[in-house]
């Protein structure tokens, strides 16, 4: 997959292509059919290649300064996600004051139609662009009528259980998260929640316990599970250990800083500044702060059996 930035990054003799445009934090089930659909029309136009287009950073900390949602991909993880449903170009728009005040029909024109060349642009229903969002769906289809393209605003909707159809939305991935069901996030997202980082150095308790860490530094604006302890996986490049994670300021021992801790399973290699990621599966309890060193080591003990048995060791 082609990966391009800024306004001028498409690069020259781009031929058509089928186009599909969002922030896609978290490419959820419905991102994954909205994108789908634009990935089969593409087919359908004989082949064409399907581009995506993104924005960094995310709309909201430009327009509002201090609201940025918590993010539930990195723009990296993002594109690794959407290369893997099809997409062939993913181009990243950076999100400015000034091009916040660019014109829906000049972002329509000089985006889709001279740079990118749009047979059909397929959006989500609720989609908006241009200056104060004044550009939505039924003005993309009469731009699109104008330029030679197709337009079709879409639900953000897949298949949930029991047979029902379910409109899965960022904003409700993001409570599951903040709340610690890890699993209700997953079932929207289509797979485990995953916060990024770096291991860096922490208090090292954990090694005096017997239960060596890898502290992770989240990325900014992460999304970052309600305290407590998890089971979950831990990812280096193609590699996966199970793992369970402790989120929270440890209280037995009055830490005043949040933290994301992981014990990783039957792996004892040092990861220190080794870029990471960590998969939160199930939840095993809520924090707690303990009495003495050794009900802490006895639940700890116990978190390890959760953890094996939530993931199916």
């Amino acid at each position: 997959m082609q990966r391009w930035r800024g306004r001028d990054g498409v690069p020259p003799g781009w031929g058509r292509c089928v186009v599909t445009i969002g922030v896609f934090d978290g490419v959820h089930r419905g991102h994954q059919q909205l994108i789908g659909h634009a990935v089969e029309r593409a087919r359908e136009l004989g082949g064409l290649p399907t581009t995506l287009i993104t924005f960094d950073p995310h709309p909201s900390e430009v327009l509002r300064p201090g609201t940025h949602p918590a993010q539930l991909t990195t723009l990296a993880r993002r594109a690794d996600l959407v290369a893997e449903l099809g997409v062939d170009a993913f181009w990243v728009l950076p999100f400015t004051p000034e091009f916040a005040r660019v014109e829906p029909d000049e972002f329509v024109h000089e985006l889709l139609v001279d740079r990118l060349h749009a047979s059909a642009v397929v959006v989500g229903k609720n989609f908006t662009y241009g200056y104060r969002a004044a550009g939505d769906v039924p003005e993309l289809e009469r731009l699109g009528a104008r330029f030679g393209f197709e337009a079709m605003g879409l639900d953000l909707m897949a298949d949930g259980d029991r047979g029902r159809t379910v409109t899965f939305s960022s904003t409700y991935i993001r409570s599951c998260i903040a709340a610690g069901d890890v699993e209700a996030a997953a079932d929207a997202l289509g797979r485990p929640h995953r916060v990024e980082g770096v291991v860096v150095k922490g208090d090292q308790r954990g090694r005096e316990l017997g239960y060596p860490t890898a502290n992770v530094a989240p990325t900014a604006h992460a999304a970052i599970p309600a305290d407590g302890v998890y089971a979950g996986w831990f990812v280096r490049d193609e590699q996966r250990w199970p793992t369970a994670v402790s989120v929270g300021t440890n209280p037995t021992f009055s830490g005043q800083v949040r933290t994301v801790e992981a014990f990783v399973l039957d792996h004892s290699e040092d990861l220190y500044g080794q870029r990471v990621g960590v998969e939160f599966v199930g939840r095993v309890r809520g924090m707690e702060r303990f009495d003495s060193i050794e009900e802490l080591i006895t639940a700890m003990d116990s978190d390890v059996a959760t953890t094996r048995k939530l993931l199916g060791l």
